[in-house]
């Protein structure tokens, strides 16, 4: 035991009340070993599968001091290898100031140090003056040294560690839930990315309860409640709302207003979310909205609105190619609205968009993160429009997301006043935080939460 009661080691003790000090999220020391106890050892995210089509066609993927390339191999090929040449340790492909990564298309890749030069199998095919090695260099130590890669729901996932297991096993249950979803065929919408003044943790849990929508969000209430739920699920954890009687369906993203008319609420709140948010609806699903006063008569129960505007909108995208995924309600309980994928990603779904964020440290400063959100939907073959990474101040993303991150700047700050006792979160609505400092403590070996006395 401690003084602040004994460590939480196992998810079934997660129920109950924990407190997580504020090592994890301002201590440099805990920062610095990061790199070689958690991203060295864990599967990351490190990009879509569109971002590569065709042969040839590479992106990096840059965390702490590691860099890793994912090249494009073949027509269902992808290979990573670490970002960084044999010879002398110059990095292969350099990421362009101010870009989030570099993304383009090479036949092969020559350093710009010394012209060595690699294809896009990782073997060095030239070496100026090779005889001078004396017949000492061979095809394993100059060949670019290779980063386990796999693909699952349109990303390709890296893992530095050539002992790690398989992704898939690594995402379970995550993968299996997910998978109806059909996530491989949504395409970018936007994506957006910012430097930012707190630890990654900090950024990701602003995104991954929704105990904060009254208070950080209050203008959202105006269209119901959003009382939800979180829990654990080994590495990951999953988020969702608690559905109303006989609404099972509104435990999903698909939500209907609630007040006197469903119609107009529902109509107000996809408005509202469109504008202010630009993420979690389309525009099909927003022109339905503002046409249910129309189309369905005054006094319509929440459910049928409900059900209509789900429908309707589910065919008139399938008029224009957009087909949507059939889940069951009963799964889609299951599968909530977002995951939490360990460490650093979030993935939140729904039958035809979904909206991801993932947080990265900045070298040498726990009090900042690199933070990206990108929102994706399903368009018809050939339709998605291009998108790149676009640097953008924390002033002029949405207004929604300016919201949350006022607290994340802030939440920075008072972790280090001496008067922070460490995080309480509610153990039913917020569990995925204490869920993940569980799983960083089995990496990081400090820093476990503890049962609330």
């Amino acid at each position: 035991m401690t003084e602040m009661g004994k460590i939480i080691e196992a998810a079934d003790e997660l129920e109950a009340p924990v407190t997580i000090g504020a090592e994890a999220y301002i201590s440099a020391d805990y920062a610095r070993d990061e790199r070689d106890l958690l991203f060295r050892k864990t599967w990351l995210q490190a990009g879509r599968l569109e971002d590569l089509p065709e042969v040839g066609s590479f992106m990096t993927f840059d965390l702490l001091e590691d860099s890793i390339l994912v090249v494009r191999t073949g027509a269902d090929e992808v290979k990573a290898y670490w970002n960084v040449c044999p010879h002398r340790g110059r990095r292969l492909v350099d990421t362009p100031a101010g870009r989030r990564n570099a993304r383009g298309r090479k036949m092969n890749f020559v350093c710009g140090f010394h012209g060595w030069t690699f294809n896009h199998a990782g073997a060095c095919t030239y070496i100026q003056d090779k005889e001078h090695w004396q017949g000492q260099l061979d095809d394993e130590n100059t060949a670019l040294g290779p980063v386990q890669c796999d693909t699952w729901g349109g990303w390709v996932w890296i893992n530095m560690d050539p002992k790690a297991g398989s992704l898939r096993d690594y995402l379970e249950p995550a993968a299996s839930l997910l998978d109806p979803y059909q996530l491989q065929n949504m395409r970018y919408r936007w994506r957006k990315w910012v430097k930012f003044d707190c630890n990654w943790k900090v950024a990701l849990e602003a995104f991954n309860e929704t105990y904060h929508v009254p208070g950080t969000h209050p203008e959202f209430m105006a269209f119901g409640d959003f009382p939800g739920w979180a829990h654990n699920h080994g590495l990951h954890s999953n988020i969702g709302y608690d559905a109303p009687k006989d609404m099972e369906e509104n435990s999903g993203k698909l939500r209907v207003g609630t007040g006197d008319d469903a119609r107009i609420s529902t109509a107000q709140m996809q408005n509202y979310t469109w504008a202010a948010a630009n993420t979690n609806t389309t525009q099909t699903m927003v022109d339905v909205a503002n046409a249910l006063v129309d189309e369905l008569p005054e006094g319509t129960p929440p459910a049928e609105v409900l059900g209509y505007w789900i429908q309707r909108s589910r065919e008139i995208d399938a008029a224009r190619g957009v087909v949507w995924p059939v889940v069951p309600s009963s799964h889609t309980a299951k599968a909530g609205t977002a995951w939490q994928i360990f460490p650093n990603f979030q993935i939140g779904h729904a039958v035809n968009n979904m909206l991801c964020y993932m947080a990265r440290p900045v070298p040498g400063n726990p009090d900042q993160c690199y933070f990206e959100a990108a929102v994706f939907e399903l368009y018809p073959e050939g339709g998605a429009p291009e998108t790149d990474w676009e640097y953008t101040e924390a002033q002029d993303w949405p207004p929604v997301l300016q919201q949350d991150f006022a607290n994340m700047a802030a939440v920075q700050q008072g972790m280090k006043s001496g008067g922070f006792r460490g995080t309480q979160p509610n153990p039913y609505r917020e569990r995925a935080i204490p869920s993940l400092h569980m799983n960083l403590a089995k990496f990081m070996g400090t820093s476990a939460p503890h049962k609330l006395k």
